[in-house]
């Protein structure tokens, strides 16, 4: 089900149909209606900017997490994000406490070049990235320069992301023109020094 994509320094395994499209259209409506959405600032070049994505950070108690010199407590898991956290945990072989949950209105909402490298996700993170919703482009590219790669995640994708991944390469998903319709992102991680 899970297919490995070459990718030089990296782990990333990838499942273009990992849930049924009926399964993944209810829960798309559940996720979007049981998840407090707010909007974020972030730190760019010295000015605090509203985030261009609703986002919520959830997780167990204790699993905060830091980004963009924020530190953001976990809200309580949903019923729908509860019972994907174990089916994604089996998935991943791994175990996840918080998952980052990310939804863009339209095409006009992005995530700009980063890695998910910060210290409380310890040094070879395994994180678990569902999409839902609009069809969008992931693009990486080596943090040492060179050519990028690019992903189309479909609605229902799982995108395994580990090893040193996030050591040798940035991600991003940027804006797109005609893109139809809400996506919902959901990066399960484990933080491992709350």
């Amino acid at each position: 089900m899970l297919e490995d994509l070459s990718l030089p320094g990296a782990e990333l395994r990838w499942a273009p149909r990992f849930l049924a499209p009926a399964e993944a259209d209810a829960l798309l409506a559940s996720i979007d209606a049981e998840v407090p959405w707010e909007r974020h600032h972030v730190r760019l070049f010295g000015r605090e900017l509203p985030a261009p994505r609703l986002s919520c950070w959830i997780g167990d108690p204790g699993a905060a997490y830091t980004y963009s010199r924020v530190r953001f407590e976990p809200r309580p898991w949903t019923p729908a994000l509860a019972a994907l956290r174990r089916r994604l945990e089996a998935a991943a072989g791994a175990a996840f406490n918080s998952v980052l949950a990310n939804r863009y209105a339209t095409g006009a909402d992005s995530m700009g070049w980063h890695a998910d490298d910060e210290p409380e996700l310890g040094p070879r993170p395994v994180i678990a990235s569902l999409s839902l919703g609009a069809m969008r482009r992931f693009v990486l590219r080596p943090k040492a320069g060179g050519a990028k790669r690019e992903l189309p995640l479909s609605h229902g994708s799982l995108l395994l992301m580990a090893g040193d991944t996030q050591a040798n390469w940035q991600h991003a998903l940027p804006r797109m023109a005609g893109a139809a319709g809400v996506r919902i992102n959901l990066t399960f991680r484990r933080i491992v020094s709350p």
